[in-house]
């Protein structure tokens, strides 16, 4: 199967790069605006110059910035359509985001959206566009965990001063579902090959277990220094994998902390 990945400007499209140039392995396609990628295109630039596919995952889009700013992630929905048009896709992955959700524990696709952050609203947005346009199970929802290296936490793990974590009552730190961007690249690669039949309109993407935060820091060697949460914190936004499960019955995911940042550690040499 042939996937092309678009949008891999920023540092998860980074990683994820890395992961298709460790892994050596045929495949995955990735482009950016920027040099340095497989394919070099922007929107504008005529289609002639995209590889054919047969799924498109789309990546690209806005993580921060203003409502008005983030609205480019909604408006991407049209483009990522006539993209796959164009490349033969015969499925389309929309990446979207666990921030859909807003806090809370083991949250399925069918838990209440309800997005605490202007980018959760933005996701929103994007999904109800692919929603109203989607005609068959060929257009799928990515709800993306955290991808480690690619998080709050990235720039503090690959600092050399101490992370600093907010506490909760009970003494614990933020939980969140993680996946790392090997691991990622996989999911893509196998939900690729899925038959579309099998697939839903939404699918939440993690590894199996939240992970603490604390022990991400730890793993990568970094001392934490404690604060008291403020009220706004939110200590756990975690996914329930249930359903990528039965997508993917065999494909394992680490939720390991050491492993996980073990193998960021091997793309960063990459990256």
């Amino acid at each position: 199967m042939r996937i092309l990945i678009t949008g891999s400007g920023e540092r998860l499209g980074r990683l994820l790069y890395a992961a298709r140039e460790r892994d050596d392995a045929p495949g995955a396609e990735i482009q950016s605006r920027n040099a340095g990628r497989d394919v070099q295109w922007q929107p504008g630039a005529t289609a002639a110059r995209l590889p054919d596919c047969d799924a498109l995952v789309a990546l690209w889009g806005a993580t921060s910035g203003s409502a008005e700013e983030l609205a480019v992630n909604a408006r991407l929905v049209a483009l990522s359509r006539q993209v796959a048009q164009g490349c033969g896709a015969r499925v389309v992955f929309h990446l979207s985001s666990a921030a859909v959700y807003g806090p809370g524990a083991r949250l399925a696709e069918t838990a209440r959206i309800a997005p605490r952050t202007r980018y959760g609203a933005a996701k929103v947005e994007m999904e109800r566009r692919v929603r109203e346009g989607r005609a068959s199970a060929r257009e799928c929802v990515l709800r993306l965990a955290n991808v480690v290296g690619a998080d709050s936490l990235a720039g503090a793990l690959t600092s050399d001063g101490t992370v600093t974590l907010d506490r909760f009552d009970g003494g614990r730190g933020p939980v969140r579902s993680y996946i790392g961007a090997t691991d990622l690249l996989r999911v893509l690669r196998a939900l690729a090959e899925a038959e579309a039949d099998n697939l839903h309109f939404a699918l939440n993407i993690a590894a199996p277990a939240p992970v603490a935060m604390d022990d991400l820091a730890r793993a990568a060697g970094k001392r934490v220094a404690w604060r008291t949460a403020p009220a706004e914190a939110v200590q756990e936004v975690s996914l329930d994998t249930g359903l990528l499960q039965s997508v993917l019955p065999t494909l394992r995911l680490t939720s390991d902390a050491d492993e996980l940042i073990a193998g960021l550690t091997a793309l960063e040499r990459v990256a």
